[in-house]
């Protein structure tokens, strides 16, 4: 066991994990954006797919048994089907700095992606023969930095849920051997973050300070709070997310970390991984811990993961701001006058 000295997670954001940086790009007319995830070194990755109706680019290779190991980068889009274009964008901005898998004098970047659907949300979506997000991955792929923003911005700008805006969430935590996990996500979700009609988080059990308002739970559940609230009947949804952590994991180590996040969904979230979702949780491990993880470690850190996600997800609706179309679902801040 090794003891990270004096480490606090001053960002309490992805990015306290070493070895990774994130971008944002968004497009205001349309009322969406992106955000890549970017490697300093290759990471070894992986995914979990929980929801009845994803949108993924270059995911298949995730799994334990395929040949390639390790990825340069993760990006998370709206534009449902469209958005799958700003992946090729990522690639372009990694091969011209010389990134990618090695196949003799070629390289190839490999940059999976999930996509959420943020088409109805008001924006103006007339782009044309060609859909703007290509050039929405190429920038944010280029403005990846340790520092970025929570709340509507990148793949969280035209994000909802079945009563609030949606958004952009990230946090930090570190397990008891010092090894460093954090989530980011984008929470475009069928159901609600929060309870009932209440401003309390379902993620408060797991809330660190007051980084999502420090209201708790209510002090009692009436009988109105459990019903399920959901946005529609048609597959307009997906919450979808990156968790990180700078142990050095096997492929199926990393598989097993993200089953292991999705328990955050499922805490922060009423309902989740529903048929007309298409909830994803990526993983990934940068290796720049000091020591192999042990298999209680394993089991922290997928834990850590887990807590993460809730709080982060709790984090992208509570900074969220509307968006400025007509019919625009109010943010949290907005309905409940906090911030």
């Amino acid at each position: 066991m090794f003891i990270r000295p004096g480490f606090a997670a001053t960002r309490n954001l992805i990015t306290d994990v070493p070895g990774l940086s994130v971008g944002h790009a968004e497009d205001e007319r349309i009322g969406s954006g992106a955000t890549v995830v970017l490697f300093d070194r290759p990471a070894v990755a992986s995914i979990a797919v929980h929801g009845g109706a994803p949108g993924l680019r270059d995911c298949a290779l995730l799994e334990p048994e395929m040949t390639v190991e390790k990825v340069d980068a993760i990006t998370l889009s709206g534009g449902s089907v469209f958005g799958l274009d700003t992946m090729g964008g990522v690639v372009a901005c990694l091969r011209e700095a010389g990134r990618g898998f090695a196949v003799r004098d070629v390289n190839v970047p490999i940059v999976p992606g999930a996509v959420l659907f943020d088409l109805l949300n008001g924006g103006d979506k007339g782009w044309g023969r060609e859909p703007v997000y290509w050039h929405i991955g190429y920038h944010a792929a280029a403005a990846a930095a340790a520092e970025f923003r929570l709340g509507s911005v990148g793949a969280g700008l035209g994000a909802t849920t079945a009563d609030l805006k949606g958004g952009l969430g990230s946090a930090s935590d570190i397990t008891s051997s010092g090894f460093l996990v954090g989530a980011l996500v984008a929470v475009n979700a069928l159901g609600q973050a929060t309870i009932g009609d209440r401003p309390q988080f379902w993620a408060a059990p797991f809330e660190k300070g007051t980084e999502f308002g420090g209201l708790g739970w209510p002090a009692t559940f009436d009988q109105g709070v459990p019903k399920i609230r959901i946005k529609g009947d048609t597959p307009e949804n997906t919450t979808i997310g990156i968790v990180a952590t700078d142990a050095a994991l096997t492929k199926a180590q990393a598989k097993r970390l993200a089953v292991m996040a999705h328990d955050g969904m499922a805490q922060a979230l009423r309902p989740a991984h529903a048929a007309l979702d298409g909830d994803t949780i990526f993983s990934a491990a940068t290796g720049t811990a000091l020591e192999p993880p042990s298999l209680r470690d394993l089991t922290e850190i997928g834990a850590l993961a887990a807590e993460c996600m809730a709080r982060a997800i709790a984090r992208a609706i509570y900074e969220a701001t509307p968006l400025p179309f007509d019919g625009a679902l109010p943010s949290w801040k907005q309905k409940f006058g906090g911030g």
